[in-house]
């Protein structure tokens, strides 16, 4: 019998069953934001050894039919750069799961729709600014317009829920959390505020910038009257409001990380294969596509590196060690 078709449960060594695989599709990104590479951008990887859609679907095919998965979600860099994406989703979404991706945006206009023809469930946009200025700024890019014509698009080609990503940070967007929730509530998009994690290019980080989760939602409580929504294993708590069908969240990565119920796995664009976005070792699983002509191999190798899969990231103990590579390098 196949291994690939005896079905069980991926299980950590804390007991977490992992149903849930962030897939970067290319390192490459059209803007440069300030927090995350420099002007010039980086050095990227050579096409030839990103994984082609081929090998990512039979990685995919693996996680779901024998251990499972329920959701897998495409990243970058800006996954809406790699040539040909629609063709990934239909592959990735005809395995009977629920196909999400996360985007800046500013060429969704171009894609949404054929996005959604070939399978895509659900989107976030990224977007850490609704003012003009302030969004060159962090990005680099005069692009705010085609972001927002892009959450436009996203909604006319049905994408449900669309959700937006917004990181908070002290002092360069914290003032706007008003506008950004009555941006939700106008379109009927969901608003997630990220606190802002040691994960990116330079030395802009630090616990000073980071506005935390319970701020967040003191500020919003002034304002809206929030109901709050049972959490599952999602990173974000969540609220919706009395009068509107909108909701809001908020991912407390630092100040309340959620690792217990973490049930995520990560491959980056050139098929590594990383058990918590701030993990220190990582498996080379594009070695045992390319080499093994069935899947049993490459089964075991994912059980062994979800063996190593610690308690949690530590951030902001002692024993926090900061990964080497950036958020472009790695997969949102």
């Amino acid at each position: 019998m196949n291994p690939a078709a005896e079905k069980h449960d991926l299980i950590d060594p804390y007991g977490r069953v992992v149903r849930d695989l962030r897939i970067s599709v290319t390192d490459r990104c059209n803007f440069r934001c300030q927090y995350c590479m420099p002007a010039e951008g980086m050095k990227w990887l050579p096409r030839s050894e990103l994984l082609t859609f081929e090998e990512i679907e039979r990685f995919a095919r693996v996680c779901v039919d024998h251990f499972g998965f329920d959701g897998i979600r495409l990243t970058g860099g800006e996954p809406l750069v790699r040539a040909h994406l629609p063709k990934l989703v239909e592959r990735l979404s005809s395995l009977g799961v629920n196909v999400a991706l996360t985007t800046n945006g500013a060429t969704l206009r171009l894609h949404a729709q054929s996005l959604a023809d070939a399978g895509l469930s659900r989107i976030n946009i990224s977007l850490d600014s609704l003012q003009r200025e302030r969004f060159l700024e962090l990005t680099r890019r005069d692009e705010l317009d085609r972001v927002l014509d892009g959450i436009d698009a996203a909604l006319e080609a049905g994408l449900a829920p669309v959700k937006i990503n917004a990181v908070m940070m002290r002092g360069i967007n914290d003032d706007e959390i008003l506008d950004f929730a009555r941006f939700g509530r106008e379109r009927n998009v969901f608003v997630r505020f990220i606190e802002f994690m040691p994960l990116e290019a330079g030395d802009v980080w630090n616990d000073k910038v980071v506005v935390p989760a319970d701020e967040i939602i003191e500020t919003l409580q002034a304002e809206f009257d929030l109901e709050p929504i049972v959490r599952g294993s999602e990173p974000a708590e969540r609220w919706k409001y009395s009068d509107n069908s909108a909701e809001i969240g908020v991912i407390a990565s630092v100040t309340k990380p959620f690792c217990a119920t973490c049930d995520r796995v990560r491959l980056t664009a050139e098929g590594q294969f990383r058990t918590c976005l701030f993990a220190i070792d990582e498996f080379d699983m594009r070695a045992v596509l390319r080499g093994e002509l069935n899947d049993t191999a490459l089964i075991e190798e994912i059980e062994r590196a979800v063996g190593t899969k610690w308690a949690g990231h530590s951030i902001g103990q002692v024993n926090f060690i900061r990964p080497k590579r950036t958020m472009s390098q790695i997969g949102g």
